[in-house]
């Protein structure tokens, strides 16, 4: 079996019987047990039999990993963090009964940025995850080994989530297709929560196809999740021809095109797309919003104020570890929570507390959500001109490792185009356009209305196959 090999490759397989689900699990464990232990994607392997429920499923036979905060029932479930070291679920996400009510199979936890808080994948209880296109550089995060490990080839595909670009930004910079769904089409049920009012599972995967193909296993109402939405599961593959719609109008966000803060070779990729999506028969409309801007702004308060909420669970006296030597209760909750918490994680609690203090919760938190309201607006009219939006994924390419760990600040404004999407709730797909000059990735991505992933995908599947950046792969993985 060749490395590097997609979903709608190893169907094929199984259906013409070359191989047995059997054969490509130990396939990829070998692979793992190979190629991991210079990357560390992976924190836990499952070597024991997790068969599927279905094998006859749109995913039977296909192994994944699922990123470390993605409960599944006996194993641990960390969130990359000291504080849950200890703990393992009780309980499966709805996330991995889908994938398993699909007939694929988790073959492991992959590691993550400690309670998804971070873009480099260097936040990790389990130490920092490396990029197979260069090991001195951030797969980045927070869904580090998610992508990691979908670009070495150790899984098909991998389930990630994604807050504020923990999903796209990985893609982008380890040559992979990456989709942040609309918020409630995909069900939170049993993920530990970051940001409440943000948080989707995403898969990362090869292809756009392989994408839609997860996604049509994933979507869906979830009695279990109040924020789910009532929608029917749904055939993402379906309209993938090739082709564009008719009458297609992409508008090309303005803040993307003359813009100094973004790399020249990463502008040069995202302008010969433009020109590829025109080739295709694409109107193309530069469009201004002008609050794009405040978007990291709207992120840094509300999803600091919502994990400072979120993770006030976690000191000692339920879940995960607690101190042995504390001699009194808020002793115990200080000492658990100083010892379990990283640097990161308690930068934005920290930031959280005080953006919701009674001082100063109208001039930051209510602030925060008003602006939101205005970039939904300026989004909203965007759409009624045209039926997508594309921008580059990241302005930069990915970090060196180290260099950005003392200047949180530059890290976050590598979500510019990431968090606007995020804060209002809707889609966003990333996918390759090009690599630079010393071979590391470049994503463009594609932005859409509530909803709006079967356009997406139809168009992005489109872009991909009328030019070869798919398939490329890092070197010393064959």
């Amino acid at each position: 079996m060749k490395p590097f090999i997609t979903i709608k490759e190893l169907k094929e397989k199984l259906q013409n019987k070359e191989c047995t689900p059997q054969e490509i699990k130990q396939f990829y464990l070998d692979r793992i047990k190979q190629y991991d232990s210079e990357l560390n994607s992976i924190i836990e392997t499952f070597n024991e039999d997790n068969s599927p429920k279905k094998d006859d499923g749109i995913l039977g036979g296909i192994p994944f990993v699922h990123k470390d905060n993605i409960s599944m029932k006996g194993k641990a479930t960390t969130s990359g963090s000291n504080i849950l070291k200890k703990y393992k679920a009780t309980y499966n996400s709805t996330a991995i009964n889908r994938m398993s009510e699909a007939g694929a199979e988790s073959l492991g936890r992959a590691n993550m940025d400690e309670f998804a808080m971070g873009s480099t994948g260097e936040f990790s209880a389990y130490g920092i995850t490396k990029n197979p296109w260069d090991h001195s550089r951030t797969p980045g995060g927070s869904s580090s080994g998610s992508a990691s490990a979908v670009a070495a080839g150790l899984v098909p595909f991998s389930l990630g989530s994604e807050t504020g670009g923990s999903v796209r930004m990985p893609a982008a910079f380890c040559g992979l297709v990456g989709l942040y769904p609309t918020f409630g089409l995909h069900s939170r049920n049993g993920v530990i929560a970051f940001t409440s009012s943000n948080d989707q599972v995403g898969p990362l995967t090869k292809t756009v196809y392989d994408n839609a193909l997860v996604t049509s296993a994933l979507a869906g109402k979830d009695p279990m999740d109040s924020t789910s939405l009532q929608v029917e599961p749904k055939d993402y593959t379906k309209k993938l021809n090739g082709k564009l719609p008719e009458n297609l109008t992409i508008g090309i966000i303005k803040d993307a095109i003359n813009n100094d803060s973004i790399d020249p070779e990463i502008a040069t990729a995202f302008d010969e797309s433009i020109k590829q999506l025109e080739k295709l028969g694409a109107k193309t409309k530069i469009i201004e919003i002008p609050h794009l801007k405040d978007g990291i702004a709207v992120y840094f308060i509300a999803s600091r104020a919502e994990a400072a909420s979120n993770l006030a669970r976690f000191d000692g006296s339920l879940y995960g570890n607690r101190v042995e030597d504390a001699a009194a209760l808020q002793e115990m909750y200080t000492k658990t929570r100083h010892d379990g918490f990283g640097v990161e994680v308690k930068r934005r609690i920290i930031t959280g507390n005080y953006a919701l203090s009674s001082a100063h919760q109208d001039d930051f938190y209510e602030q925060a959500n008003h602006v939101r309201s205005m970039i939904r607006a300026e989004f909203l009219k965007a759409f009624e001109e045209v039926d997508l939006l594309i921008s580059p994924t990241t302005p930069t390419f990915p970090f060196k490792l180290g260099e950005l760990i003392d200047d949180p600040i530059t890290m976050y404004l590598a979500d510019y185009f990431l968090v606007p999407n995020c804060v209002i709730g809707t889609p966003a797909l990333s996918l390759p356009c090009g690599y630079s000059q010393k071979g590391l990735p470049i994503g463009l991505q594609f932005l859409g209305p509530r909803l709006s992933e079967e356009l997406i995908y139809q168009v992005a599947y489109a872009f991909e196959q009328s030019t070869d950046h798919h398939l490329r792969n890092p070197k010393g993985y064959e």
